[in-house]
């Protein structure tokens, strides 16, 4: 089991940054991709950003690329989530995510183990 803990969501104006953490902990392996979604009222929940421990495999969605950029603490068991630029269309509940696969899944039913959320809001 992974249990996955997020943080650092918050309310900031357009333009703004903000740098959201997740936790990894429990039974964590090198291997182990971790990954952001994200989900906005009444939408669905949509991919966002992955990669593996060591950064070789990163991907990101097409409306953030250039904007977030996605990494992970020396053990490989805190990924974080810097997202520059912020547009009110980023408003959303933002999901951790970690799964034990080679390459980072751009759908949520890749993913095992779940964060709680935390909430990000963009004020135009």
């Amino acid at each position: 089991q992974v249990q996955l803990v997020e943080s650092g969501g918050g309310l900031v104006q357009a333009g703004d940054s903000l740098r959201l953490s997740c936790a990894a902990s429990g039974r964590t392996f090198p291997s182990v991709v971790m990954a952001w979604f994200r989900q906005a009222p009444g939408k669905e929940r949509e991919f966002v950003a992955g990669n593996t421990r060591s950064g070789s495999n990163t991907i990101y969605a097409d409306s953030v690329k250039g904007r977030f950029t996605i990494s992970r603490d020396s053990s490989g068991n805190t990924a974080y989530l810097q997202m520059d630029t912020l547009k009110p269309e980023d408003t959303a509940v933002y999901y951790c995510a970690a799964s034990y696969v080679r390459v980072p899944r751009t759908t949520a039913s890749g993913y095992a183990y779940w964060g709680q959320g935390t909430q990000v809001t963009v004020s135009s």
